[in-house]
């Protein structure tokens, strides 16, 4: 009897001991399943729809002047340089005299050809009374015999030298061709021009920006785009439209385009400046860049926000500016897409989105 009082004593102390530790093992596991995980992190999230996206091509380029001349004296003749009016960097207006040569080889010039039409008046006088014809009335004479004794008597040589020796004495002073700034004025009075240009005139009323474009941006550039110019030398903006591209590729794979610029009081030709070609393309799926992540593979993710997840996303992006991208495959419109936050994410990840 005492034997089976044992057994049961021992039996009772496992049933005992068992049923504890399996209390304690379904606490532990209620508590792991129960608990919430720590550390979850805070997101900030967008619903991507389509937009106007702004495209931004930026490049270097140099500021031209939208209109400029070199001026010189067509025919200085010898003369030298006898007075200059103006200097570099002052405005000049249409038709205001810049500079004018020594005129009295000119002057006397055109003297002696008026002298010489004058004698050649009376020869063909005498030509015409020698063939019956009264000088004074032209109009009666016949077509070739007038024009034969005007070649006689030296008449239509000396009215060609006349107009030589005029023209030459207007060449004499030389004037500005419209409104502008004067520039490249090097000669000094005195000197003989030699048919060297005297200076430059730059209109002032645009100017013009030459810069270059991978062949590959070509399609994305059109005349009539908006650029943005802003010079080196300072925080100030122009703007402008594009006004011509150059249809050839040189060496490098560049191509040239020209924008005018409005409002380029400031802007000085040969002046560097930094260009931005800005297009907008119509209903883009546009995140921001913060959006997209790179992994260790090289390829673009995107994590979206679905019931307090971090879902991952493979993305295809195309065209960029200076904030966000452009993106062509792996997003929809309607999702939710988070922009902060997301560095250290995994897929399925639980998030808590925060903010706006």
């Amino acid at each position: 009897m005492k034997k089976y009082s044992c057994f049961a004593v021992v039996a009772l102390w496992l049933l005992t001991a068992f049923g504890c530790g399996a209390d304690k093992t379904d606490e532990n596991l209620a508590k792991i399943t129960v608990d919430e995980p720590e550390g979850i992190a805070e997101v900030k999230v967008m619903v991507l729809k389509p937009e106007v996206f702004a495209h931004d091509i930026v490049s270097n380029g140099k500021v031209e002047a939208g209109q400029w001349v070199d001026l010189r004296f067509a025919s200085a003749g010898g003369a030298v340089i006898d007075r200059i009016m103006v200097k570099n960097g002052q405005h000049v207006s249409k038709g205001q005299t810049i500079a004018t040569l020594d005129r009295f080889k000119l002057e006397n010039a055109v003297t002696t050809a008026r002298n010489t039409l004058e004698r050649s008046k009376l020869d063909l006088a005498d030509a015409l009374i020698g063939q019956g014809y009264d000088p004074e009335k032209p109009s009666v004479v016949p077509d070739e015999v007038m024009r034969l004794a005007r070649l006689r008597s030296g008449m239509a040589q000396a009215e060609v030298q006349l107009r030589e020796s005029e023209r030459a004495l207007d060449d004499a002073t030389l004037k500005a061709p419209f409104d502008g700034l004067v520039a490249n004025l090097t000669q000094k009075a005195g000197n003989v021009p030699d048919g060297q240009a005297f200076c430059r005139v730059m209109a002032t009323g645009g100017m013009d920006v030459v810069f270059p474009i991978l062949e590959s941006e070509l399609a994305l550039v059109h005349p009539g785009d908006a650029v943005e110019i802003k010079p080196f030398t300072s925080d100030r903006v122009y703007n402008g439209r594009v006004a011509s591209i150059n249809p050839v590729v040189d060496k490098n794979g560049m191509v040239s385009v020209c924008a005018s610029v409005s409002g380029g009081s400031g802007l000085y030709d040969g002046m560097n400046v930094r260009v931005s070609v800005k297009r907008e393309i119509e209903r883009a799926l546009v995140v921001p860049k913060s959006a997209v992540v790179l992994r260790s593979n090289g390829r673009q993710v995107v994590f979206t926000h679905k019931d307090g997840k971090a879902m991952w996303n493979y993305v295809t992006t195309g065209l960029e500016n200076m904030s966000s991208y452009v993106i062509t495959d792996g997003l929809g419109e309607g999702q939710e897409v988070i922009v902060s936050g997301n560095i250290n994410l995994a897929h399925e990840a639980p998030v808590k989105v925060i903010g706006d």
